[in-house]
Formats: C-alpha cells, structure tokens, sequence
C-alpha cells in the first residue's frame, strides 16, 4: 500500500530521536511534520489532519500523557492513531499511556524494522476506518434518500388511496337517488298492464337496475371497509338467526327463480363474535351470488357446523356447474393473499366478503362439490353458549 498521501506528526524534545524517526519513515515516503513541544503539537494537530502522531511522553512543560488526553478530548483528533515512543519501559507507565488513549507503546532504543511495522500497521487500520467511515456515510445518505423516496411515493399512494374512494363514494351516492327512482318506476309499471314484449323490457330493465344498485351499494361498503370509516361492532350473535335474516332478505330473488333453499344448522345455540350486519351481508352475498348463478329450480344449501378445528363454519353451496378451475384458482388466491388477479372473476362482492372476514379475522374457502355444484365456507372462531343479549 502506498502512503504518498499520508501525514505523520513526530514530537519529540530531542530533534535527533525526530531526525533518527524521520529518516526511517522517509522509505514510505509518507509527508512528516514535527514539534519539539506539547503545545506546539497540539497547535499543529488541530489544524492538519493527520494520519497518524508518534509521541514522545518525557518532555518539558507538557508530557505526552497531557497531549495524548488533550487530542482526544478534540473531535478533529479523537480517533487519530497515536503511538508513545519512549524510554520508559516500567509496566505502570505503558499502563498509563493506553489509558491516556494511546494506540501502541513503542520502547527507546527502537528496531527500525518493527518501527516501520508499527507505523505500517496503524496506517492502514486508520486507512480501512477511514474507508469503512466514508461507505457508512454513503450508505447513510442512500438509505435517507431511499426512505424520502419511499415516504414520498407512500404519500402519493395514500392521497391516490384517498382519491379512489372518495370517487367510489360520490358515483355510489349519485347512482343511488336516480337508480331509486327507476326502480320504484319500473314496479310500478309491472302492475299495468303491457304487452308480453313491453313487460319482458321492463323485466330487464329492473333487473339492470337491481344490479347497478347492488353494484352502488358494494362499491360504497368496500369504500367505508377500505377507510376505516365502517365501524366493527363485536356481539355474540347466534348463527341460526344469521341466517335466517339473510335468506329472509333475499325472498324475491329466490321466488323470482323457484330456488330450493335448505338451512341445516348443526346446533341451535352455535354462536359467533361478529359484526352482526357485515356478516348477513357475507350470507346475504353469497346465497344471492349462487341463486344468479342457477338456473330456475335449482338449490341453494346453508350449513353451519363445528369444523374439526373446532372453527365454526357458515356453508352456503349449490347444485349448479361449479366453478372452472381457472376461477377456483383465482378465487382460493384472492381469498388467501388479497391477490386479484382477474376483476371480473372476483367482482366487487367477492372483494367485500374478503374485507369483512379479514376484519374479522376470519378464513374463506371456495371448492367444488363432489357430487357437482360449488360451495363456500366461512370460518369463525368458536364461542362458548352464555346467557348475555344477543344482537341481530
């Protein structure tokens, strides 16, 4: 290694010692400085920076125990490397000069060979600290400005966050008034009397409109979950009646299409700790999704039992075709990672069952039916009976 570059500071009281010290460190053609004096050396130290200080300890006025505390109460000085050179051999003294913060004790009369071995060794410590400093710094600096970067595309994905959902709620809230009215409207109209051609467009027309109003009303839930602002009630809540609520709420869909709906609730008294609306919501959207799905006179089936883990689970199957294994694939992804790989496969009702479940800790399974049609689990963790109110 080459130390061109390199300054030394010798101090001595003896200009032959600094004469004798010099000469040997001329072969590494290091740039030598020196001082006869504490003081002086002090005053060069602080303001050349050096690569390393040879030291005398018995001098005049200041010894190098005082310059040596001295430099390295100094932060320009405090890691600089200093080596005593002395004739002051006792143990007490050496003793002394490592607690002054010396680096290495040199004993007079000296071998030049281990002189330059000494000299060597430290320069090129303080070379790699130097080094292993300057990368620390820029490691530092990259790693500030990575974390800038970083919270600057975080906050542009929170206002992006902010702006979808603020969008979604203000389409759902404009979409709701008039698609209201056109309900209302087109009821109304089915109660006269029209051609078969006329009551087959008003038909359609209200079906249109009960799937933009689902569509307003998932895309505004999705929003609420999303932003923290659905709020999560917690109540014991008896499974049975879960239930019951929800195919309650779906009457005309299932008597539009003549569905067999069958409800085996394994015990009367099985409970969960849920959110008592997000859950018939769950219900709710999976019966509805499995009715649209069937063709007229088909059965839906709602179970709820204990699985073996002891989870409770809400089962709602059909007797349809069952999912493709395209679609099976997707949905067991996005129901375990979040992963939506394909929107339409997943939909907006899909994406709301997954929101409320991972609200309430809660797994989703989807699988198809041995004997045909396809079925979809939700797992809760158990409850023990007890005798407190329960909310519906």
């Amino acid at each position: 290694m080459k130390y061109t570059d390199l300054k030394v500071l010798i101090v001595d009281d003896n200009s032959k010692n600094i004469q004798i010290i010099g000469n040997i460190l001329l072969e590494e053609q290091v740039q030598i400085a020196y001082a006869t004096e504490g003081s002086k050396a002090l005053e060069l130290a602080y303001t050349t920076n050096f690569d390393l200080i040879l030291l005398d300890i018995m001098m005049p006025l200041m010894d190098g125990y005082e310059v040596c505390r001295k430099l390295r109460l100094q932060p320009s000085t405090a890691k600089t490397p200093i080596i005593f050179i002395t004739a002051k051999t006792d143990s007490e003294s050496i003793v002394k000069g490592f607690e002054c913060g010396a680096n290495d004790y040199l004993t007079k009369p000296f071998n030049s060979a281990e002189l330059l071995a000494r000299v060597k060794t430290h320069l090129d410590l303080f070379l790699k600290q130097k080094q292993l400093d300057e990368l620390n710094r820029d490691l530092e600096k990259k790693v500030f400005e990575r974390t800038r970067q970083l919270e600057a595309a975080n906050r542009q994905l929170l206002s992006l966050e902010k702006a979808k959902s603020e969008f979604l709620s203000i389409i759902s809230h404009e979409l709701r008034s008039p698609l209201n009215a056109l309900i209302g409207l087109t009821s109304l109209l089915d109660q006269t009397e029209l051609s078969e051609e006329q009551r087959g467009y008003m038909q359609s027309l209200g079906q249109t409109s009960n799937r933009l109003a689902r569509f307003s009303e998932m895309a505004l839930l999705i929003t609420s979950l999303q932003t923290k602002d659905q709020a999560v009630d917690f109540y014991e809540v008896l499974v049975k009646v879960l239930v019951e609520v929800a195919v309650e709420g779906l009457t005309f869909q299932i008597k539009e299409k003549m569905i067999n709906i069958e409800q085996h609730i394994e015990d009367e008294h099985l409970l969960v700790f849920v959110d008592a609306y997000l859950i018939r919501k769950c219900i709710s959207i999976l019966i509805e999704n499995a009715v649209y799905m069937l063709p007229e006179g088909g059965k839906v089936s709602i179970k709820a039992y204990r699985a073996k883990d002891k989870k409770v689970c809400i089962q709602v199957s059909d007797n349809g075709e069952g999912f493709s294994p395209y679609v099976l694939e997707v949905l067991n992804d996005f129901f375990l990672t979040g992963n939506m790989i394909s929107n339409e496969t997943v939909g907006l009702s899909l994406a709301a069952v997954k929101l409320i479940m991972d609200a309430h800790g809660g797994e989703i399974t989807v699988d198809n039916m041995p004997e045909g049609g396809a079925k979809v689990c939700l797992f809760f963790e158990p409850v023990k009976w007890t005798n407190s109110p329960l909310h519906i």
